[in-house]
């Protein structure tokens, strides 16, 4: 489990020294603050682990994904002492039509948008992580909710 928990702390970190997210900086802020992020100098940080291993806030993805011409962006932490051994969280914002952002989902895990699709558009999304059995979340119009679980996408059980 530790190796796995490393890898993804490994990513995570290249993907925040990658570079800013696709965003305009108010945009930028308003994504992490409704994502429950508070800025400590340039970091944006929800779990409070002050390990060497923390990995503070990224914007991971900027795209539309469900086709209204909005951005939405998933921002990304990695922690062990606060997402345990998957050690990454996810957060799923959408900016709406009055330019805030709203949180569609949240969670532990390594958030893959898939190319199925709920309703209004919203693609399913399969939450990674240790192991080989993944739920998928699809929308149902008003939150994401488990409707199986799969793994190199064909249904499984734990």
């Amino acid at each position: 489990m530790k190796v796995v928990v490393t890898i993804i702390s490994l990513v995570l970190c290249q993907a925040a020294l990658a570079g800013t997210s696709a965003l305009p900086p108010a945009d930028e802020a308003a994504a992490f603050k409704a994502a429950g992020f508070k800025q400590h100098g340039k970091q944006w940080k929800s779990c409070k682990d002050s390990s060497a291993s923390y990995v503070p806030g990224a914007i991971d993805q900027v795209q539309d994904i469900n086709g209204d011409g909005r951005p939405e962006a998933v921002i990304t932490e990695g922690s062990s002492a606060c997402f345990g051994d998957t050690g990454v969280g996810y957060t799923l914002v959408s900016k709406q039509a009055d330019g805030s952002w709203e949180v569609m989902s949240r969670g532990v895990g390594i958030l893959i948008v898939q190319k199925t699709k709920g309703k209004d558009g919203w693609p399913d999304l399969e939450i990674g992580g240790p192991g080989f059995c993944f739920p998928v979340e699809r929308w149902n119009g008003s939150e994401y909710k488990v409707i199986g679980k799969q793994y190199e996408g064909k249904p499984c059980k734990r």
